[in-house]
């Protein structure tokens, strides 16, 4: 039974038609890996199944259909997100970032600081003097606070180091196994670690769906899908 369904799913950006009418399912458990070349709508979906765009088509978490709902009730279902450019509040220190993102009675700390025990020691700093590999570590440690049933993570390893890079996937590793993951990720070598399903967008429209690693092996189909070698 999928987590997240979506079906026949739209989305116009002022005259674009960004997403053509895209169908794909989410398993619980694990990560789901959303790829394609720049622009062809990855982050424009999973912006959409927060409902922070205007779309139409069907969406169902668990069963339940979201697409008609506000996206703090979204929020509140178990949808967590970690946005492509991070967005964390610069002006506030790390504990107001986290403290910002608490939705549960009891906000999982002790997870979040077993990952990043850096957010620890830098509780009292300004999230915006914060490198951009200990932001990203805040941007995600924010998601992991709350016992969420899914994880929408974006461009988790953009512009980080590969040291950074290596961290990250083994984070993603670890939330894997806590909370199902649509990732949208350009590293394939981070996809190929962690993701099991992939889904491929190419000018808004679905053209493949298949187990990650199948679709990694295959140079050629790689190359044609992605622009990759």
């Amino acid at each position: 039974m999928p987590l997240l369904c979506v079906h026949d799913l739209h989305v116009y950006l002022g005259e674009s038609h960004i997403l053509q009418g895209i169908s794909f399912d989410v398993a619980e458990g694990g990560v789901t890996a959303l790829l394609g070349r720049n622009g062809v709508g990855k982050t424009t979906t999973l912006r959409a199944l927060l409902g922070l765009v205007d779309r139409r088509g069907t969406i169902e978490l668990a069963g339940d259909n979201i697409e008609h709902i506000a996206t703090h009730k979204i929020v509140q279902r178990g949808v967590g997100y970690v946005p492509e450019d991070r967005d964390v509040f610069s002006a506030l220190t790390v504990d107001e970032n986290l403290r910002l993102a608490e939705r549960d009675t009891e906000p999982r700390y002790d997870l979040v600081y077993d990952l990043f025990p850096e957010l620890r020691e830098r509780g009292k700093q300004a999230a915006g003097t914060l490198s951009g590999g200990q932001q990203q570590m805040l941007a995600i440690g924010r998601a992991l606070l709350n016992d969420n049933q899914v994880l929408l993570v974006d461009e988790p390893t953009k512009g980080l180091a590969p040291l950074l890079v290596t961290e990250v996937a083994l984070v993603l590793e670890r939330v894997s196994e806590l909370a199902t993951v649509l990732l949208v990720e350009q590293n394939l070598g981070v996809v190929n670690r962690v993701a099991r399903d992939a889904v491929v967008l190419d000018t808004g429209r679905v053209v493949h769906i298949g187990p990650a690693k199948e679709l990694l092996a295959d140079k050629p189909m790689v190359q044609r899908m992605l622009g990759v070698g």
